[in-house]
Parts: structure tokens; C-alpha cells; sequence
């Protein structure tokens, strides 16, 4: 990273900053172009998971290249000045490398689905997994991340 100062080297701030994400973009190279998508996700142990429908653009690029990039930003806010030249902004963000794998397992399936509920709300897995087959569940297992702030003193 070239901004040491805007570095974030604790772990458990990296982590933070996923937990408190909405949203998790998931780069991947289609052919020779990028391609990227915004992705409803859930973490545990330095892996992501996400899910999907069984056919579309991105599981046809996952199929033929597993290596995939991520996004995760909180905490973002413009900072104006009078000068718009002098204008920045306030961000925690975290980006990394990984590779994604399909689920099969029924049972990791269901582990991956109660981990994604679980970030959007307190479930206490009343729901129901009938419907796990008309679902994909894609983990990407991290090979590296970093942490960046911006405009928070320091």
C-alpha cells in the first residue's frame, strides 16, 4: 500500500469494517474485460459467502476463472470545503484476493445461508431450506486483505 499512514494492519479492524459493510462487490476477469457485482454476503473465518441464482453472467465467469477480488466499504461520507479542488472523502474500506468455490454440500449449504441471514438480522434459523435447491451458495476463501482509512485524523 503506498498510504502507510491510511493503512489499517489490525485484523480485528479489518474485520470490523466487513461486519459493518451492506454490501460486498466481487471483481472478476470475464475473458480480457472486468467484471464486478455487488453481492449480499456473510463472513466467518476469513471466507465469503454469497448467494445466487444457478445460471446468470457471474457463475459463467466463476466457472472458467475462480479468482476473484472483493470490496468492502463503511463509514463513507463526502467532506466538502469551500475550494471543491480540496475536496476528499471519509471511508474505512477493505480489499483482497481470494478464490471462489460452488457449494455442494447440503449441510455447509445450509451453515453458509444461516452465516448470510445472520448478517442481515438476528435469525434464529426458523426458515425454510426447501427452497436450497433452486439456490447456489458461492464461498470465496481469502488469500488476502487490507484495510484503508481516509479522513479520520490520526
Amino acid at each position: 500500500m503506498r498510504r502507510k499512514d491510511k493503512e489499517i494492519r489490525d485484523a480485528k479492524d479489518i474485520e470490523k469494517i466487513i461486519r459493518e459493510s451492506l454490501v460486498c462487490r466481487i471483481g472478476m476477469c470475464d475473458g480480457e474485460m472486468p467484471y464486478i457485482v455487488p453481492v449480499c454476503f456473510g463472513y466467518k473465518d476469513k471466507v465469503i459467502y454469497f448467494h445466487s441464482a444457478k445460471e446468470g453472467k457471474k457463475i459463467e465467469v466463476l466457472k472458467e476463472n475462480n479468482r476473484v477480488c472483493f470490496e468492502f466499504e463503511t463509514n463513507v461520507e463526502l467532506l466538502t470545503s469551500e475550494n471543491p479542488c480540496k475536496w476528499s472523502m471519509r471511508y474505512k474500506s477493505v480489499i483482497g484476493f481470494g478464490r471462489a468455490y460452488f457449494v455442494e454440500d447440503e449441510e455447509e449449504k445450509k451453515q453458509a445461508l444461516e452465516i448470510i441471514l445472520r448478517n442481515y438480522s438476528a435469525s434464529d434459523g426458523s426458515y425454510n431450506f426447501e427452497r436450497m435447491g433452486k439456490i447456489l451458495v458461492v464461498k470465496i476463501v481469502i488469500d488476502s486483505m487490507t484495510g484503508k482509512q481516509s479522513g479520520f485524523g490520526g
